[in-house]
């Protein structure tokens, strides 16, 4: 049975997860009766939460904002999660790893001996990307995310890393008006994704090349994004589908093809990412690979250094044609009189 801190601390959380609560549903989630429940939320009223009666057939609960902080409670699960969420923060290229630091001490220094158990068990080591050293300034990422909010359409310049920080015109894309739809976090670096109006196109933008222009444009209305939510219109950008015309909105890669490596399937399975490799027997595996290109999926085959026999497509057997011409013209050599790269 449930001591009653702990079912105060469970009513709050839930209370927290949605707007409106029947008094029974309540009940029943924390297996009390409703008359508990009506005195756990005078306790709660008590400490300073605002909460309200909600009128209907079956009468209800509901937490609003108030004008005064009361102590905020986070269960076990919810005080696990915020630890881990800061410390992959430290990662985030936005500007808050050292506030992230700040407040993941401050937390641990608040949690209870048993929850502080939990988050040390669970020893994060965040990493970024290697190579990526884009950092985002964290005003950009709230004037984007604020023009997203209030649906208005954002003017900004758009340009490599190193332009001008005055937002004069530099010799990359020039000013443009687009209607900000997402900010989302890629492989350590920020994009915002967005519906351009000069081009009439959808565009994935990096958020370190964008220089937010005030005021703000008209009010829009949002569009329907491709693929249907953003994980899959990141996915298939990323991987060179077709998502900008009248082709499929998918997160699939766009070249896809079959073959036999002869190796076993265990020395294959580790390096294929998302494709699939079956067993055929000791000494070999049936690969499905996809790639942005048919000349990348039969390089991405012959990086195993094995022999290959091509399933299909058609497509592929050409690139492995090409390939091999391209690399008998490399391995040419060089006339004698020619001179050596210094």
């Amino acid at each position: 049975m449930t001591t009653t801190s702990s079912r105060l601390l469970s009513l709050l959380s839930l209370l927290q997860m949605r707007r409106d609560w029947p008094g029974e549903v309540l009940a029943e989630r924390l297996a009390v009766s409703p008359r508990t429940v009506r005195r756990d939320v005078d306790r709660l009223r008590e400490l300073g939460y605002r909460i309200e009666a909600v009128k209907g057939p079956d009468g209800g609960y509901r937490l609003d904002a108030g004008a005064d902080l009361p102590p905020m409670l986070f269960d076990d699960e919810q005080a696990v999660a915020l630890a881990i969420g800061l410390q992959l923060a430290t990662t985030a290229g936005a500007g808050v790893e050292e506030a992230a630091l700040r407040a993941l001490t401050t937390l641990r220094q608040v949690m209870p001996p048993r929850i502080r158990h939990r988050v040390d068990a669970v020893p994060v080591v965040a990493v970024r990307p290697p190579g990526n050293d884009a950092e985002v300034d964290v005003e950009v990422l709230t004037a984007v995310g604020a023009a997203i909010r209030a649906g208005e359409v954002l003017r900004l310049d758009y340009g490599p890393v190193d332009a001008p920080a005055d937002g004069a015109p530099t010799a990359g894309d020039g000013p443009r008006h687009v209607e900000p739809h997402h900010l989302a976090a890629w492989r350590g670096r920020w994009y915002l994704v967005c519906w351009d109006l000069g081009r009439a196109d959808w565009r994935t933008l990096r958020v370190d090349r964008v220089r937010p222009r005030t005021p703000n444009g008209p009010r829009f209305v949002p569009r329907e994004l491709p693929g249907g939510d953003v994980a899959t219109f990141l996915v298939g950008r990323f991987r060179g589908a077709d998502q900008d015309g009248g082709g499929e909105n998918t997160a699939r890669w766009p070249c896809r093809g079959h073959a036999v490596l002869e190796l076993p399937a265990a020395e294959v399975r580790p390096y294929v990412g998302d494709g699939v490799v079956e067993v055929l027997d000791a000494g070999r595996c049936r690969v499905s690979l996809g790639s942005w290109s048919w000349n990348g999926l039969a390089a991405n085959l012959l990086r195993f250094d094995a022999g290959i026999e091509v399933l299909g497509p058609h497509e592929l057997v050409e690139a492995f044609a090409r390939i091999a011409d391209r690399s008998a013209a490399a391995a040419t050599p060089s006339a004698p009189d020619s001179e050596p790269l210094s």
